[in-house]
């Protein structure tokens, strides 16, 4: 009788404990993925978390674009933080998964080429030096300034970049070399932008890339290069400006989250995802991120309530469209 009382007091005891652990990951809501979209979200996060007097947690965590996409198509997140859209490999991932989608621009960014302060020879460059300098059949041959463009420097050149999961990576990529991922393998590659910042920080001869925040946050340690599309044309700096008046090409892009859209119906990532779209505008220009127009958020208000699935890229890229061209998209 004694043990039979024990194995029902253990059941009951266990069974309140798995209804305490479901309670609890109710209000745990998890985000992963871009570096790039990182400081938004962490900062839509962090004034979500004291509105909510902390009753609701948010993690966001870093690992690329790429890698954000795995741990979402394998149901392991809620909301992944994207630099470029899905592509149609995670799209049948999360298919298969059984992991529906909604997807919202949240912002957009200054992809930004960046150089050492010193270096007073590079301040322009067209997209076709960038390329020299990127591509593939550079590796191991493109090794200094003066073989890219005659009138600079005999000076090492230094290369330092985001890694092969990082969406930053695939669309400097496919923007710069004409395919996402085709790149020379010979340069320092991290998914931590601070590693990178600190490379070019230290090498005169340093050149490397990230998102617009980043440059903002290290601009005494680091120069931005202005870009040309073609030799001839006026070399554009990025900036909020250059970026709201469509001059920053080709490096000018969107920039997402995606929503797990069973997670949708949780109220714990309903309200956070409610409180991104309505302070997102404010928060993205605080990080120095470019915001979209209202209306955008409107929008995504409006997407969110329907539960529209999906994605309006199809799957791939779209190289330098505006935030006016976006618009249009969202619109539909």
């Amino acid at each position: 009788m004694e043990m039979t009382r024990l194995g029902v007091a253990a059941a009951i005891a266990l069974t309140c404990l798995s209804a305490s652990a479901v309670l609890h990951a109710q209000t745990l809501v998890k985000v992963d993925g871009s570096s790039t979209v990182y400081p938004i979200t962490e900062a839509v996060a962090e004034d979500f978390q004291k509105s909510k007097k902390n009753s609701i947690r948010v993690t966001v965590g870093i690992s690329g674009t790429g890698g954000g996409f795995k741990k979402f198509c394998r149901g392991e997140t809620d909301i992944s933080n994207a630099s470029r859209p899905i592509t149609k490999k995670e799209m049948e991932d999360c298919k298969v998964a059984g992991v529906e989608f909604m997807e919202f621009p949240v912002a957009y960014d200054a992809l930004t080429v960046v150089i050492n302060p010193k270096n007073d020879w590079a301040r322009k460059m067209t997209v076709a030096e960038l390329k020299a300098i990127w591509e593939p059949a550079a590796q191991g041959k493109i090794t200094n300034w003066r073989q890219v463009n005659p009138a600079w420097p005999d000076r090492p050149l230094k290369l330092y970049g985001p890694g092969a999961d990082s969406g930053t990576f695939e669309y400097f990529t496919e923007a710069i070399n004409g395919k996402s991922k085709a790149t020379r393998g010979d340069f320092t590659a991290s998914e931590d932008d601070n590693v990178l910042v600190q490379g070019v920080a230290r090498d005169i001869g340093g050149l490397g890339y990230f998102g617009f925040a980043y440059f903002v946050e290290n601009k005494s340690k680091l120069a931005a290069v202005s870009i040309a599309t073609e030799a001839g044309k006026p070399a554009v700096g990025p900036s909020l400006d250059t970026v709201i008046n469509g001059t920053y090409q080709p490096l000018a892009r969107p920039i997402f989250v995606y929503v797990n859209a069973k997670a949708a119906d949780r109220p714990d990532v309903r309200e956070f995802v409610e409180y991104y779209m309505k302070h997102g505008e404010s928060l993205a220009k605080e990080v120095k991120y470019v915001p979209l127009p209202a209306k955008a958020y409107a929008y995504n208000l409006e997407h969110f309530a329907k539960r529209a699935k999906g994605t309006k890229f199809g799957g791939e890229n779209k190289v330098g469209i505006t935030i006016e061209e976006l618009m249009k998209i969202e619109a539909k």
